[in-house]
């Protein structure tokens, strides 16, 4: 298992445009990719609803947790993905 939080910069958060881009990512990772968001709770990366419903707004910081075969792979390529802010920035 490994795991990264990484800090929201999108002007909007993750709205239904970076949302899919993060959900297509993580989709593309054979491993389970969850993440945790505001207090503990817990949300798929692999759907785009879960994401959606975390509401995650610019400035909010999740954890991003990836378990299995492709792990290392799959963290370094949300965190890169983040950091490019989503397709948006």
């Amino acid at each position: 298992m490994v795991s990264q939080v990484i800090k929201i910069n999108n002007p909007s958060g993750l709205h239904l445009r970076p949302a899919g881009v993060f959900c297509e990512k993580a989709l593309e990772y054979k491993c389970h990719i969850t993440f945790k968001y505001r207090g503990g709770n817990v949300g798929n990366a692999k759907s785009v609803l879960s994401i959606l419903g975390a509401c995650v707004r610019q400035g909010d910081e999740i954890e991003v947790i990836c378990e299995g075969v492709d792990e290392e792979a799959a963290i370094e390529g949300i965190v890169r993905m983040a950091s490019e802010g989503f397709g948006e920035q």
